[in-house]
């Protein structure tokens, strides 16, 4: 069964004018569309939405505007390394309509695992809205631990789910048999959801959601229904669509601006420090993706 959040979240991009100003009301299209092709919520101003080199006033802006522009829950990503820092932006979201919130664990400065679990506290009692654990060592330089994780839902009645990111679905696996009940587990990885979904996640924040929703939702509800092989045929299916994504040449969300640009929808350029190196021909990549997967703003 889908969780909380629905089954197919998207971790949206945040979209730039031509002068690398927010364009709020891009972001209200480009949720609009994605709801109408499959998303069952979005994550806004999480890592794919450049949150770094976003201020806090326009965090708070792109907030207000994607709540108001849609009907699903909008989970703001208003974790920082900052504890202070996160508890302001958390309660900010809150503010502005968010329905929950996505907190990173603190990156850069790597805290033990009692300094994890005391910053997630901290930010979990700043507000009433349910809160989102995102582990994704690849970028924060630290893992948190299941034991860790285990204690905060235990414990914390609005802590209620980890995105993960972890890559590791054995360790998925033995945290979810031990959780309490209520707790969920979504995907952080495309390529790993079905593996994820296997062990007991209910959906996934993805990615690649921004242009294969109803694949995705495809997918995800057939494992749902018991039909394993059909689910397989359409990861399959979409591993290539999930190989865009990113690359060293092109982290994300690169990628993924080039796409939604050629499809006509808002997105811009990234802010430094990302660039896109010409030479990579992502926007040919893209058009042939448009064209497979028939894709149209209409």
């Amino acid at each position: 069964m889908s969780g909380r959040f629905g089954a197919v979240l998207t971790a949206m991009v945040t979209p730039f004018d031509a002068e690398g100003r927010l364009d709020l009301d891009g972001a209200a299209t480009l949720a609009r569309w994605l709801v109408a092709h499959g998303n069952d919520g979005l994550v806004v101003a999480g890592t794919t939405g450049e949150a770094p080199v976003l201020g806090d006033a326009e965090k708070a802006d792109l907030w207000r505007a994607v709540s108001e522009a849609v009907t699903v829950p909008v989970i703001a990503g208003s974790g920082t390394n900052d504890t202070a820092h996160s508890i302001e932006l958390t309660k900010t979201a809150e503010a502005c309509g968010a329905a929950a919130i996505l907190a990173v664990g603190p990156y850069y400065n790597r805290p033990s695992q009692a300094g994890l679990e005391a910053h997630f506290r901290a930010v979990a009692e700043a507000t009433a809205l349910p809160v989102v654990v995102y582990d994704i060592p690849v970028r924060t330089g630290r893992k948190v631990s299941s034991e860790t994780l285990l204690r905060l839902v235990r414990e914390v009645d609005n802590i209620v789910a980890v995105k993960d990111a972890a890559g590791d679905p054995a360790a998925s696996a033995r945290l979810i048999a031990q959780a309490p009940d209520g707790f969920e587990l979504y995907s952080g990885d495309d390529a790993l959801t079905l593996p994820l979904l296997a062990v007991g996640a209910v959906g996934a924040v993805g990615v690649a959601s921004h242009w294969t929703g109803p694949q995705y939702a495809a997918m995800i509800a057939a494992f749902e229904a018991g039909d394993v092989r059909r689910a397989q045929q359409l990861n399959a299916e979409l591993l290539q669509y999930f190989a865009f994504q990113a690359s060293d040449a092109a982290p994300n969300p690169v990628p993924t601006k080039a796409l939604l640009r050629e499809l006509g929808l808002p997105a811009g350029h990234c802010r430094l420090p990302h660039v896109e190196p010409p030479e990579l021909g992502l926007a040919a990549r893209a058009r042939e993706i448009i064209d497979a997967l028939e894709l149209s703003v209409a």
